[in-house]
């Protein structure tokens, strides 16, 4: 029942997504505005497959910066949630220092770290670690923090080690707000790469852009968009089926199995 329902509402979802298309697509035909203001859809799709080797190489730039900042953001975190977990100094001197790093805009250091590093990829890939860094040791010490502690207390008893405990009760135990974070990391990772881009750059998605709107090239920016988003779409699937291979007793908590 619950997955008809599901069904339902993606189905109106996308319905009303091609509703939002096709009347972008009748004003753009109408000629209400100049096509550099404001191209059809068809045209933008059309650009994208056209011109798509122009984009190929930026494309592979943006996924390097992307791919870098991502992993080397997740093991940072990692290893930074389980210092502050595991010693209440390091905790109550870093977390205040999270929070507070969060109030500053990262597009306000991009243009700091393309004077300290250039214009490759270095500064690009700091600043994905610095927008993915945060929600994803967040998530990782919240799930760390809700950890069964009677099964903790358990293993303590039968003088489980603080290796044990992670292995068996608070590593499991993290692994839904872990991936959480990862999916937000993920949606914000694509986008840091481009601001880095947009700020200083060679190469990239965020290059590209600039160039085609130097050129009032509007379908070639809308193009980038369009890539950027299948992009990100793809990141999140792959963390979503990451997740299911992780956690396969998830889908018995949700009663999928028994709906089947």
């Amino acid at each position: 029942m619950k997955k008809k329902k599901n069904i339902v509402f993606n189905f109106y979802s996308v319905l009303f997504f091609i509703l939002i298309l096709a009347v972008w697509e009748i004003v753009s035909r109408t000629g209400a505005f100049p096509e550099y203001i404001l191209p059809a859809p068809t045209k933008i799709l059309s650009s994208v497959f056209i011109n798509f080797r122009l984009y190929r190489f930026d494309l592979i730039i943006t996924i390097i910066e992307t791919l870098s900042g991502f992993l080397i953001a997740m093991v940072l975190a990692f290893i930074t949630s389980v210092l502050m977990d595991s010693f209440k100094a390091v905790n109550k001197i870093l977390y205040p220092l999270l929070i507070t790093s969060q109030t500053i805009p990262i597009i306000t250091l991009a243009p700091l770290f393309i004077i300290w590093f250039g214009y490759g990829l270095l500064p690009k890939i700091i600043i994905v670690i610095l927008i993915c860094f945060f929600p994803i040791t967040v998530s990782l010490l919240s799930g760390f923090a809700n950890a069964d502690y009677e099964q903790i207390n358990l293993l303590k008893s039968m003088k489980a080690n603080r290796f044990h405990i992670y292995k068996y009760i608070k590593l499991p135990s993290s692994l839904p707000g872990f991936f959480s974070g990862l999916k937000i990391a993920a949606t914000y990772s694509i986008t840091g790469a481009t601001i880095g881009e947009w700020v200083g750059g060679k190469d990239g998605i965020g290059v590209f852009m600039i160039r085609a709107k130097h050129s009032f090239a509007t379908d070639k920016v809308f193009g980038a968009i369009l890539i950027i988003t299948i992009l990100s779409i793809l990141f999140i699937r792959l963390i979503d089926a990451i997740e299911k291979k992780s956690m396969p007793w998830k889908k018995f908590e949700k009663n999928e199995v028994l709906e089947e």
